[in-house]
């Protein structure tokens, strides 16, 4: 998966889950700053992530995650090592 795909996908998760308008997600975009997002939020995301993309994400991985881009990079990483 490519992550112009990744990032479709990613974009579809937060609409769906926190009713962004997808205009409001962009690779830059910060999750605490832009998209106000708090820790029960982070909590939804990583579910809602793992059940659209079937990998674990372990917390340490979520932990790093500050934008957009970072989730497109960690997924596509994580579906690197498959």
């Amino acid at each position: 998966m490519s992550k112009e795909e990744i990032l479709a996908r990613v974009t579809e998760v937060l609409v769906r889950s926190f009713e962004f308008d997808s205009s409001q997600i962009y690779p830059t975009a910060h999750l605490i700053d832009d998209l106000d997002l708090d820790s029960i939020d982070a909590i939804d995301l990583a579910v809602g992530l793992e059940e659209e993309t079937g990998l674990d994400l372990a917390e340490e991985e979520l932990r790093e995650i500050r934008v957009v881009q970072d989730i497109v990079d960690l997924i596509h990483r994580k579906l690197g090592e498959d």
